[in-house]
């Protein structure tokens, strides 16, 4: 038994090894300057937003969708699904509950 698990250990090795020299002959270092122009691909927005001078903006959640508990060891963390605004339900995403409450105290 313990020899074909080092006889597995060793082929996933092997092909680990032969897809990391295979991902490398393709992959270069990309260097970027003041002024360059580069494509960046974003996701359109459903709202329009506020922006600060300073390009920031305030996301609000609109609605929890889901809730749930988190068991780690000895500890229990309840979670909240939120949606929040400007973007899709499929990027909604599991706060803490008790950072939820505190900084929206309006959406419990």
């Amino acid at each position: 038994m313990e020899d074909k698990v080092r006889l597995i250990w060793a082929r996933l090795k092997a092909t680990s090894n032969r897809q990391k020299m295979y991902a490398d002959l393709k992959r270069r270092e990309i260097e970027y300057s003041v002024r360059d122009f580069a494509f960046l691909k974003v996701s359109p927005w459903k709202k329009e937003i506020e922006v600060r001078p300073n390009l920031t903006f305030e996301e609000e959640p609109i609605q929890i969708l889901d809730r749930n508990v988190k068991v780690l060891r000895r500890k229990f963390i309840p979670l909240v699904k939120v949606l929040w605004q400007n973007h899709s339900i499929e990027e909604a995403m599991w706060e803490p509950k008790d950072s939820m409450c505190q900084q929206y105290p309006h959406m419990f």
